[in-house]
């Protein structure tokens, strides 16, 4: 981590916050009460758009902030898994090859990353926004019992996101925050390989932008 970055600022607080909404799902999901499960899922939701763009308005992006929102994500998309089973049984056992496709998106290229770099990866790609922009939405109709099949949809677009993450990680050298795409990896993997970059220079390059 730089010297001159802050781990006490607004964004990285925001995170914390939603890192904190864990338990608060799982007390909701283990006393059976749907619709305050769902309440403070859309919240932990709104905070993880809140983190980012307080980073960029604020200009108070960090390398560590970045890492802290990867952690808040993991941990919340964990729980919200795990609570789902607690909640809504029936419904997962019908759904249960979309279910393990989609867990298994977010768990392998994590899995993956740490081997490689023994650290947990923070990409933040786009097809990675989509694709829970679009399993949240997928999670909310299925469960409210409205429609099931855009829930099989957002398995599609998390299957393209897990495998753009775990080329990312296979392309690159070192370890880097906020590799957008597999075109900005492999756009750092040339100059890395021309240039002949140190792996501060390599790390320093791929941090310039924010989460």
């Amino acid at each position: 981590m730089k010297q001159d970055e802050k781990i006490l600022n607004l964004p990285n607080l925001v995170s914390l916050i939603r890192i904190l909404m864990a338990p608060v799902l799982f007390y909701f999901a283990f006393t059976q009460q749907p619709y305050w499960f769902i309440g403070v899922l859309l919240f932990a939701e709104f905070t993880d758009v809140l983190d980012g763009f307080l980073a960029r308005t604020l200009n108070q992006i960090t390398q560590m902030g970045s890492h802290l929102d990867s952690w808040g994500d993991f941990v919340i998309y964990s729980t919200i898994a795990i609570c789902a089973w607690i909640l809504w049984p029936e419904i997962l056992q019908r759904e249960l090859l979309y279910f393990v496709v989609i867990v298994s998106c977010f768990v392998l290229p994590a899995l993956i990353g740490f081997i490689k770099f023994h650290r947990f990866t923070s990409y933040h790609t786009w097809s990675v926004k989509l694709a829970v922009a679009v399993t949240i939405i997928a999670y909310l109709l299925l469960f409210s019992g409205l429609l099931d099949w855009p829930f099989r949809v957002a398995a599609l677009f998390c299957l393209y996101a897990a495998l753009e993450e775990i080329a990312i990680t296979l392309l690159i050298h070192h370890e880097h925050v906020d590799v957008r795409s597999i075109r900005q990896a492999v756009k750092y993997r040339r100059e890395y390989t021309r240039e002949g970059y140190t792996r501060e220079e390599y790390t320093r390059e791929g941090n310039k932008e924010g989460r």
